[in-house]
């Protein structure tokens, strides 16, 4: 049995700082704060000019752990269970699916669902049904 440890607070603050990163990404760029399409974005053929922002936006991403490292010391204990094996698969799907379905649960999830989009609605319904499908194998029928 795995247990998770309930973190409302440390939630809250994240939940917070990702939505207030997208919107200050909006207003300061026109653009929707989705990973994949920002660090698809990192390699040819470049389609637009925000090459520099995409490199920041990614750099970012990489640095936000080792920030919380220098603040507090130490990083959140993790586990993963998954064979190496596993983690490849899994992440060539997840890059798959995120190009598949014109984008990403930071995209989709965070940025289309503030905006009221169906198709994000879609997208965001089958990554939950996605998810939970592959929990339900993963822990109880393998």
């Amino acid at each position: 049995m795995v247990s998770t440890s309930f973190t409302p607070i440390a939630s809250l603050v994240g939940g917070a700082l990702i939505g207030l990163a997208a919107v200050l990404l909006m207003w300061a760029t026109g653009r929707i704060a989705g990973v994949s399409g920002i660090a698809a974005g990192l390699f040819p053929p470049y389609e637009d000019r925000q090459f520099p922002g995409r490199v920041a936006f990614v750099a970012g991403l990489v640095a936000a752990p080792l920030l919380v490292r220098f603040v507090t010391g130490s990083l959140p204990a993790q586990t993963i269970e998954a064979s190496p094996a596993i983690l490849i698969v899994g992440g060539l799907l997840t890059g798959f699916g995120s190009v598949w379905g014109s984008g990403c649960t930071s995209g989709h999830g965070v940025c289309g669902l503030s905006r009221l989009s169906a198709r994000s609605l879609v997208a965001t319904i089958t990554f939950m049904a996605a998810g939970m499908a592959t929990v339900l194998v993963m822990r109880h029928w393998n």
